[in-house]
């Protein structure tokens, strides 16, 4: 598994607008919630994938990524690696090409369906983070 370069990456967050949080929590101790916060004061339209919550920073939650009914720029996932596969399956149902794991998770099935299907993949690596190093804060 290989993470795209950061110039690629820069790239993808300067040309989205829209990125799906999977497993994003209504808990504002989650790292999920915090990260996602940032991104939203980021100019960026976070929308909630959490079957268990009705709304999340201020945007309708939606119970999967099939439910989700608009364009979707970076599907960003929360959820432990063992169910990265699970979610990048659900990932190939979108209109989406861009999966981002965040730091801590990986898995090599995911990765390789995702490959497979010209998706950019990118794992164990916090959004924001790349963010922060690669536009700045604005």
């Amino acid at each position: 598994m290989q993470n795209p370069s950061q110039d690629v990456m820069k790239d993808i967050l300067t040309n989205a607008k829209t990125i799906a949080v999977v497993g994003l929590s209504a808990n504002e101790e989650r790292t999920s919630y915090q990260v996602s916060k940032v991104m939203q004061s980021q100019g960026y339209k976070i929308i909630p994938v959490n079957p268990t919550v009705d709304e999340v920073l201020g945007e309708k939650s939606y119970p999967s990524l099939a439910d989700v009914d608009e364009e979707i720029d970076i599907i960003n996932v929360f959820r432990r690696s063992e169910h990265l596969e699970e979610v990048a399956k659900d990932a190939l149902e979108t209109n989406c090409k861009v999966f981002w794991a965040q730091q801590g998770l990986t898995n090599e099935n995911a990765y390789e369906l995702l490959k497979e299907n010209d998706f950019t993949v990118i794992m164990d690596a916090c959004i924001k983070v790349v963010h922060a190093v690669t536009i700045g804060k604005s």
